[in-house]
């Protein structure tokens, strides 16, 4: 079977998945090339073995709010493949939570967690609980009767999840205390526990500041530097502040953050103490727009950043924030970098279109790849039971954007995708990634 038809009868199978269809079609149209050149792919199907999931896990969750009141919500974990480790990927609490946005995060997940070198499986999981508006007490409860469900699935060796968009560390160590009561094991079933007690160094500053190590290296492939550029970031949470800190030391000059309710934009850049600032808002869930009567700047109801002049784009809310009207804002507005913090924030006509104007483009499955990658760490030092200090992990998370940037340009120059000095990133890591897995698949025979 050809790629193009395994795209229809995905398109077709799944049309009530439009996230995971659009997650598929963009590697399927990048790989083909690889796959053609691999004849022992089609003969053990690679591919259609891939997007299906090994497993999908759903459960319903019984939970009390504050009042007494019994609260009902749907959880599922999709366990996508352990061709090359355990499951792993994180768990979002978010009402927008359904199998189609988990199957294209778990999707994504697989190659990912392929590019970073590491022992690393792909999946994903979560429920359609909102965290919004309810109390500690109430969502302690909820993690608890999230994880008497989960807790038969997930095992250091079999299943590692981790946080995402409504999980942070306090989740998350609702969950491990649940965890740990039910199994008697002190393990590292979760990634993302406070550091003290199995949690790493640098894991909520992982994804942010890896984002911006990769572009540091796009930038010096086109013999460019940060300094001095102005940078768009949507979003206000752990990725968008943590790669705006990190842009901040590098010596660019960050201008936006957003979220859902409108666009915060500072002419005169974000800071350390502005920064901060942002942190401590979001943590109190006080508006954005507070801002601007603080430190002066622009709020923008009911905007996204793109609007405003600047040299590089970093998206980092949440899938299909960016459509092809915002990419054509984007080209205008002089946006030469566009660099996904979020998982894939950019719709396919959105990623056409800056591709056709040859805006260099890191898509999320590599550019984002630092927080798992640090989650990995964090999985080691658990097993060995020592930890690394702040700095051996920076640098470890260095070596490894710069590793997935340069494997991901070399397979654009060696595939032919690399056009006048333009990298096709999208294609060399979708390459580099789905190769990784399916030589692992074709080794084992049909069993995996």
């Amino acid at each position: 079977m050809s790629i193009s038809q395994a795209i229809q009868n995905i398109e077709a199978r799944y049309t009530h998945q439009p996230e995971f269809v659009q997650a598929v079609k963009e590697v399927a149209l990048t790989i083909a090339p690889l796959y053609e050149a691999h004849p022992e792919y089609e003969k053990f199907k690679i591919f259609e073995r891939l997007v299906e999931p090994d497993r999908v896990i759903g459960f319903r969750i019984n939970w009390e709010n504050d009042k007494g009141e019994v609260q009902v919500n749907r959880g599922w974990r999709v366990q996508f493949s352990n061709a090359l480790g355990p499951y792993k990927g994180g768990v979002r609490f978010h009402p927008t939570v359904n199998q189609s946005v988990l199957k294209f995060l778990g999707f994504e997940q697989i190659f990912k967690n392929a590019l970073t070198g590491l022992p690393m499986g792909g999946g994903k999981g979560g429920s359609d609980f909102d965290p919004k508006g309810k109390t500690d007490s109430e969502i302690r409860r909820f993690c608890y009767a999230f994880m008497r469900e989960l807790h038969h699935y997930v095992n250091k060796d079999i299943d590692v999840p981790a946080g995402d968009i409504g999980v942070g560390g306090r989740e998350v160590s609702y969950m491990f205390a649940m965890y740990k009561n039910l199994t008697h094991e002190y393990g590292g079933v979760l990634t993302g526990k406070g550091v003290g007690f199995g949690g790493s160094l640098m894991r909520t500053e992982a994804t942010g500041y890896g984002a911006v190590y990769f572009l540091e290296n796009m930038l010096k492939a086109q013999h460019e530097h940060i300094k001095d550029k102005t940078v768009l970031i949507s979003g206000a949470g752990n990725v968008s502040l943590h790669a705006a800190e990190k842009v901040c030391m590098l010596g660019g000059k960050v201008v936006t953050v957003s979220d859902s309710q409108g666009c915060l934009y500072d002419e005169k850049g974000l800071n350390q103490e502005k920064i901060d600032w942002l942190k401590n808002q979001k943590e109190e869930g006080k508006p954005l727009a507070d801002y601007v009567s603080v430190y002066g700047g622009e709020w923008f109801a009911q905007q996204k950043p793109w609007h405003i002049k600047g040299d590089i784009a970093i998206p980092s809310a949440t899938q299909n924030e960016v459509n092809e009207d915002d990419a054509k804002l984007m080209v205008e507005n002089g946006i030469k970098y566009v660099v996904e913090g979020a998982n894939m924030p950019l719709t396919a006509d959105a990623v056409d279109h800056i591709r056709l104007h040859r805006v260099h483009y890191a898509p999320g499955k590599a550019a984002n790849a630092g927080g798992v990658a640090v989650s990995a760490l964090e999985m080691s030092q658990n097993s060995v039971r020592q930890y690394k200090t702040f700095e051996q992990i920076d640098l470890r998370l260095k070596n490894i954007m710069k590793n997935i940037h340069d494997c991901a340009a070399d397979a654009s120059e060696a595939y032919n995708r690399t056009d006048n000095g333009y990298i096709d990133y999208m294609a060399g890591a979708n390459i580099v990634g789905f190769k990784r897995v399916a030589d692992a698949l074709c080794a084992y025979g049909i069993l995996n």
